[in-house]
């Protein structure tokens, strides 16, 4: 019984230094460290005044302190282990990685590199990577080779190789212009081409998604058809894995060429527009003229008014025969001269029109220019492709306005050309009947003399 008192005194009093140690410690951070202790140990009194008179607790205090301690031991046997495990399987890396010696390390360090080379260089926008073919691993945390490792790389390599030299159709998930996206079939050429019936395709640099080019030059989207559909065995390919095509779908068409521009390109256009349809009536007006002409010459007897030499006929017979040669050749020449406005009419609108054009595209040019200069100044000389954009886009009106002058110079050139053609026909069929009545005249004198 002694024995027992004795230790259940041991066991209530490594109990209360345990939870006055315990108190102490949170009284201490937010009190007065005596304070703490008077109190910790007026509530380990009562509390072993309470386990000494109440047996049941005690031996539950007790049970619970040997619980713990098995719990205690079983994980310092579980840890102690664990530690055995880990140097066993530390000391088997060791002796393996000592055991492949120098020609493994120096075959796992070229793999490495060239893992890391092929990742690097496809990345996430090569076509190689659609469909089932994958990357080969990253193997820079790797200390000891593998053989699943070594098959894993080899088999991958293989693979991309295989698939570069390979035309494939492929049903994947596709986004067009709009960012629709839609699956569709496509066909892969290794990796310098992806593309359906309508479209190039290109793999997006974060995302890793499949979406048609923003534009596809006029060039290929004719052979894309017909390669697509089997009809063709001709397509054209960029050996510079993109760079040409990516160079071709920035050239701008026609109509964006001309709307570089601006508002000087569009007043250019405008005239030179006028300018060929004013030509382009007058042609058609002279030469319907020209086909009257030629009848009115085969029939000069019987004059019509539906043309210039017939209307010039019909003055003369409507002529004083008494006048002087010389009034009825000056009166002759009246009568041509009233025709020659209708005949070159346009003529000097159209050559006025080749005139300014040239100097409204320069006009624009400066203008251009100055827009340039002005760009360099705020942004400065660190950009070429701003400069030579600008530059571009500057020069761009002088072309249109060399574009419209020629035309117009050589409609103003044919309707000269077509108008000088009619009045020398005008001027001679004239001079030929006025010579003719002066020559009739002067038989009939002469007959009437003798």
């Amino acid at each position: 019984m002694i024995a027992s008192l004795s230790k259940r005194r041991l066991a209530l009093g490594a109990l209360t230094l345990v939870g006055s140690l315990l108190t102490s410690a949170a009284l201490a951070q937010t009190g007065s460290l005596a304070e703490a202790r008077q109190a910790a140990e007026a509530r380990d009194q009562a509390r072993l005044e309470t386990l000494l008179n109440d047996q049941q607790a005690l031996d539950q205090a007790l049970e619970q302190a040997r619980t713990d301690n098995a719990e205690a031991q079983t994980l310092q046997q579980t840890l102690a282990e664990q530690q055995q495990a880990q140097a066993e399987q530390a000391q088997t890396l060791a002796s393996r990685q000592s055991e492949q010696g120098d020609e493994l390390s120096s075959l796992l360090s070229a793999l490495t590199r060239q893992s890391d080379e092929v990742r690097n260089q496809l990345g996430q926008q090569s076509l190689l990577t659609l469909g089932e073919t994958n990357l080969p691993p990253r193997l820079d945390g790797v200390d000891i080779l593998e053989r699943t490792q070594l098959e894993e790389v080899v088999d991958s390599l293989a693979g991309l190789s295989m698939a570069s030299g390979r035309a494939e159709r492929l049903t994947l998930p596709v986004a067009d212009a709009g960012g629709e996206i839609e699956t569709r079939d496509i066909v892969r050429l290794g990796d310098f081409a992806a593309f359906t019936d309508t479209a190039l395709l290109r793999v997006e640099e974060e995302s890793g998604a499949v979406s048609e080019r923003p534009r596809t030059p006029d060039e290929i989207e004719r052979v894309l058809g017909d390669y697509f559909h089997g009809e063709s065995r001709q397509f054209a390919i960029d050996p510079s894995q993109g760079s040409v095509l990516a160079a071709l779908t920035q050239q701008p068409s026609l109509w964006e060429r001309f709307q570089q521009g601006g508002y000087v390109g569009y007043v250019v256009a405008m005239l030179g527009i006028i300018g060929l349809l004013v030509a382009l009536a007058q042609y058609l007006y002279l030469w319907v003229v020209s086909a009257r002409v030629r009848r009115q010459r085969r029939t000069l007897d019987a004059p019509k008014d539906d043309n210039p030499l017939g209307r010039v006929l019909n003055r003369f017979k409507e002529m004083d025969k008494h006048q002087t040669p010389e009034a009825l050749e000056a009166r002759l020449d009246e009568a041509v001269l009233a025709e020659l406005p209708r005949i070159e009419r346009g003529q000097p609108m159209v050559k006025l029109l080749a005139a300014i054009a040239p100097l409204l595209g320069l006009l624009g040019t400066v203008s251009g220019m100055i827009v340039t200069f002005q760009a360099i100044t705020v942004f400065g000389t660190g950009d070429p492709q701003l400069m030579a954009g600008g530059i571009s886009q500057a020069l761009v009106t002088t072309v249109l306005g060399l574009v419209t002058a020629v035309p117009l110079l050589f409609a103003q050139t044919a309707l000269s050309s077509r108008s000088r053609y009619l009045t020398q026909v005008i001027e001679g069929e004239a001079s030929a009947t006025l010579a003719d009545h002066l020559e009739a005249q002067t038989a009939h004198r002469g007959a009437v003399v003798s």
